[in-house]
């Protein structure tokens, strides 16, 4: 699949303003800003531990999120989908004047893909 800094970059994108703005901090100190739960700590004030398990119940609610509404998950199947759709047009600009059997056989395969979005 993809690692967790990008899945979970993914998974704040489509969620995130849904967390609390405790959790929205400390997510975006902790993946965007690189910071470590200590130095996240001191600069909220708070316990490591605090930091660990309010970063850890973001974490699980946006995972909770995806679940429920998969919004990430149809987001990568439309750009994996959308990546086919641009590989057939290439083939289609590469083919010969006289191939339009194959040019029209490649342009229904690309409407299949464009039903499956829709």
């Amino acid at each position: 699949m993809y690692d967790k800094i990008v899945q979970i970059a993914l998974l704040f994108d489509f969620y995130g303003q849904l967390l609390t703005e405790k959790q929205i901090e400390i997510i975006d100190m902790y993946y965007s800003n690189d910071l470590s739960l200590s130095e996240i700590a001191e600069q909220q004030e708070i316990s490591r531990q605090g930091v660990y398990d309010t970063l850890k119940r973001a974490e699980k609610t946006l995972s909770e999120y995806e679940a429920k509404l998969g919004l990430v998950n149809r987001f990568l199947q439309q750009k994996e989908s959308l990546s086919e759709i641009n590989t057939m047009l290439d083939k289609i600009l590469e083919k010969e004047e006289n191939d339009v059997e194959l040019i029209k056989e490649e342009i229904e395969n690309i409407k299949i893909y464009i039903e499956n979005l829709i």
